[in-house]
């Protein structure tokens, strides 16, 4: 077979002028010393803040954390034990980013985006990066659409709005996490998407909170983002900053979303260890100069954006544990002046049986009555004061009321009952409807002749029977939104009747106790 010079001089040109000059260059540095999850690298001469690094030995992903003169230093985001003095580093160019969208509804991932409840990969090509700069004031509005959370004495005297940032504090053991995973509840079959960011807890404890939510059929609307305890320190510090990141997806598309960080003190104490393995100069307690500007660039990310920009929203519940109590420590304080507003448990409640635990009197949102209903506002306007008077004479109750004159022990039946009514079952949250309802039925004195030990059985069977037999009521209220003079009959009419026809049928409470309570 003979081959012909102009067949070989065709080919020739081709792949010259098919040729690309594919030359790449790569920033390339070399580990100096590793410990601790840390390692300082020399060379990395380009290399960005937060950008994404690479031990092609080990295939292990570090984070530039610490830009230094003459070394970065690199938080090891995995296993540390392969890296050795001497290894190879390469810069990526990619800043650490997250997979977002709605493939990540309805699973268990760490602090990197990967799945780790076992269902397979993530099917989305969509990424966002952790850190980002929080939204202006030009692209905000006001916070005055409310996010129900299901729980009586939240919606009632401490409402949450939609971009809100309310705080969750109190000590360990009082039900700080009870009370968002109500409110991930309450979001069944509506339109928040939820986020649920555990740091530094127990797996078996983050497995417990898993399966909660999945026998509540919440976690179809759920993302749940995992550091444990026994994961490093570096992923505990980045795990909020990822949840938030998933959580912006939500936001910017015109979506509401609610984010959970349980809890920002044990964030604050990760990212004080990783800061001072890098030799970052300590300050009060330890923890580095800038941990204010940790959370406050955290949870700025919060907000309800202007109808321009869609109109979506990302709520945030922070968890922060104080102890013994002291609401004035290093990183409470940090965080209390952040947010708009805190709900305070209280130990000493807690053990006397009163849960939800909250402190009405330290709690608060600042954001007040432009985030409820009105048919709430109209209903639970007193109750705040009404119960503040009751905890300030609640001392004379102990000794007994026989002595006290009429007024005063009025004031102190009518706080005790509406104490009981508060009190709600865990994983229990109530539509705002019946709540509604159940604070119309107490303010209106008909709680006046029933025995305080059975007040939360009067208001089971009462809205019972408002569900059963008067089903047109609570749909009423759930559509007007507040209530009109045909509404608050037609709510007396329903309540007359059941009291009528209850076990708890009796003369209707007359005098001081009764006029207190109306």
């Amino acid at each position: 077979m003979s081959v012909r010079a102009t067949e070989i001089s065709d080919i020739i040109k081709e792949q010259i002028s098919g040729f690309q000059d594919t030359a790449t260059i790569t920033n390339v540095g070399r580990v100096i010393s590793v410990g601790d999850g840390i390692a300082n690298v020399y060379g990395l001469s380009q290399v960005m803040a937060s950008e994404l690094v690479e031990f092609p030995k080990s295939g292990t992903i570090g984070l530039a954390f610490n830009l230094e003169e003459d070394a970065v230093g690199v938080i090891v985001l995995g296993d540390y034990i392969g890296i050795e003095e001497g290894d190879e580093v390469r810069a990526t160019g990619q800043i650490a980013s997250v997979p977002v969208g709605d493939a990540l509804i309805g699973r268990v991932v760490n602090a990197l985006g990967q799945p780790i409840d076992g269902k397979g990969p993530i099917a989305t090509d969509k990424r966002r990066p952790i850190e980002r700069i929080a939204p202006g004031v030009i692209a905000r509005q006001n916070v005055d659409q409310a996010l129900q959370t299901g729980i009586k004495a939240i919606d009632a005297m401490i409402p949450i709005g939609r971009g809100q940032r309310e705080l969750v504090i109190g000590d360990r053991q009082t039900g700080k996490t009870a009370i968002t995973l109500d409110t991930i509840i309450n979001q069944r079959g509506g339109d928040v998407i939820c986020i649920y960011v555990a740091v530094g807890q127990k797996q078996a404890q983050v497995a417990q909170v898993v399966r909660v939510l999945e026998e509540h059929g919440a976690m179809d609307h759920t993302i749940v983002v995992v550091a444990s305890a026994a994961d490093p320190a570096p992923q505990q510090y980045i795990a909020p900053f990822s949840g938030t990141a998933m959580g912006e997806e939500f936001l910017e598309t015109g979506r509401d979303a609610l984010i959970v960080y349980d809890d920002l003190s044990k964030h604050a104490q990760a990212y004080r260890e990783v800061s001072l393995l890098v030799r970052r100069p300590p300050g009060r307690e330890a923890y580095p100069g800038d941990v204010f500007y940790l959370h406050s660039r955290l949870l700025e990310r919060s907000a309800r954006l202007s109808a321009e920009l869609g109109g979506g929203s990302l709520t945030s519940l922070p968890i922060i544990e104080t102890q013994a109590g002291d609401v004035s420590a290093y990183i409470p304080t940090n965080v209390i002046s952040i947010t708009d507003g805190q709900i305070y448990l209280e130990p000493d409640l807690f053990y006397a049986g009163i849960r939800p635990a909250i402190n009405v009197g330290i709690s608060v949102s600042r954001v007040g009555g432009a985030a409820q209903i009105k048919a709430m506002r109209q209903v639970a306007g007193r109750l705040r004061l009404d119960l503040a008077q009751f905890r300030s004479l609640a001392a004379f109750a102990q000794f007994g009321t026989s002595d006290l004159d009429p007024v005063t022990r009025a004031q102190i039946e009518t706080g005790q009952r509406m104490t009981e009514l508060l009190k709600q079952g865990q994983y229990q949250p109530m539509p705002v409807q019946e709540q509604v309802a159940s604070l119309w039925m107490a303010g209106n004195g008909y709680l006046a002749d029933v025995a305080v030990d059975r007040v939360r059985e009067f208001e089971k069977q009462y809205l019972e029977y408002l569900r059963t037999a008067q089903p047109g009521v609570l749909q009423a209220i759930a559509d007007k939104k507040a209530l009109d003079d045909d509404l608050t009959a037609a709510l007396k009419s329903a309540t007359d009747a059941f009291k009528a026809g209850s076990e708890f049928a009796s003369r209707p409470a007359t005098g001081v106790a009764a006029k207190a309570a109306r």
